[in-house]
């Protein structure tokens, strides 16, 4: 088996952090999605992947290489412009060959894994198995339909009147019999190639196509509030290491990583929080639920519930809770005024806040 990961999109709804990187590199427990994925991926015994790049393909193949670090090969595969999940299909054609793949989208993240799905497939082999989800707003995604014996009856993408409230979510099993459908279909009137007509094609041909109900976390990492979301459930995970610096004058309570090089002075840090590499942390109060990457500084300030990213730097604000702060970004002590705030802060920016 091969594995197809997508990692095109344009994350608009993830803007500013989309404009200076791809959401699939958000990190989340200070890893980035797609770091996620490939382990999910790689934990099903499947190491040779094709990694679906558009514009910021340079960013990705930064971030993950060739895969060694991950435990997988990869092969990059560029899709010169957004034409549908069938249309990556169509392109990873001569890469998957006449394997069996699954195909997962790049900002889809289940912690507990998909190896319960992985075994369905691998017992039954239908020619398209889907993974879905149920949701209370089924119009924003594929959905399914299933029949009385459950299996798969119909598929449509994004409709207007869902008669089901089973969502796809982001991962598909297929074997080489979906190379026939996306070759069969045409656009549809968004102008891309659907998955969901391509398996509607195998149904409609009388092709076996199944559906697990996935019972595990789901989250599609693509507005802010579902990456702090998630980071806070992921690290519900969390054991305690300290291979950084903790002074004599600072507490650590629950579950905390203190990654290598990093610096904690007359700060308490509760957990569960990470603190990457090289980071500083002074004067300050740390956590819960909170990540800071590799070479951020937080003094003399209250950060919960948040993820700051690498570079970033945030002095003298009493409390800063539920935010989401760039790489580089500087968050600064301005004029008094209220003793809260929650913040977006892009890559870069400079930000003064009341005290």
């Amino acid at each position: 088996m091969k594995a197809l990961v997508l990692s095109g999109g344009s994350g608009t709804r993830l803007r500013p952090f989309s404009h200076s990187m791809p959401k699939q590199l958000i990190p989340v427990a200070n890893k980035p999605v797609l770091e996620h994925v490939l382990a999910n991926i790689r934990d099903l015994g499947v190491t040779d992947v094709g990694v679906i790049v558009g514009d910021r393909a340079a960013d990705v193949s930064r971030a993950l290489g060739d895969g060694t670090r991950s435990g997988v090969r990869i092969t990059y595969l560029r899709q010169e412009s957004p034409l549908g999940l069938a249309h990556c299909v169509r392109l990873a054609r001569e890469f998957l060959g006449d394997d069996d793949f699954v195909m997962y989208l790049g900002d889809n993240m289940l912690p507990a894994g998909i190896g319960q799905v992985a075994a369905e497939f691998t017992e039954h082999r239908p020619a398209a198995h889907v993974v879905v989800h149920k949701v209370a707003d089924p119009s924003a995604f594929g959905v399914v339909e299933l029949d009385s014996a459950g299996r798969v009856e119909h598929l449509v993408e994004k409709p207007r009147n869902p008669r089901s409230d089973l969502a796809l979510i982001g991962v598909y099993f297929f074997t080489p019999a979906i190379h026939e459908a996306v070759a069969a279909i045409a656009p549809s009137s968004r102008g891309e190639l659907e998955i969901t007509d391509a398996v509607q094609w195998l149904v409609d041909q009388g092709a076996p196509v199944r559906a697990t109900q996935y019972s595990g976390y789901w989250k599609d990492v693509g507005r802010v509030e579902d990456v702090l979301e998630c980071n806070r459930v992921l690290l519900e995970g969390v054991e305690s290491r300290v291979s950084g610096e903790v002074d004599d004058a600072s507490v650590i309570k629950g579950p905390v990583v203190i990654e290598e090089g990093a610096r904690v002075v007359r700060s308490l840090v509760e957990g569960p929080t990470i603190i990457g590499p090289r980071s500083v942390v002074e004067d300050s109060t740390v956590g819960p639920y909170t990540t800071l990457g590799a070479g951020c500084v937080v003094r003399g300030t209250r950060l919960d519930a948040s993820i700051a990213l690498d570079g970033a730097v945030i002095t003298g604000v009493r409390r800063l809770s539920g935010s989401l702060v760039g790489r580089e970004a500087r968050v600064a002590l301005g004029a008094q005024g209220p003793a809260e705030h929650r913040l977006v802060v892009g890559d870069h920016c400079r930000i003064e806040v009341t005290g």
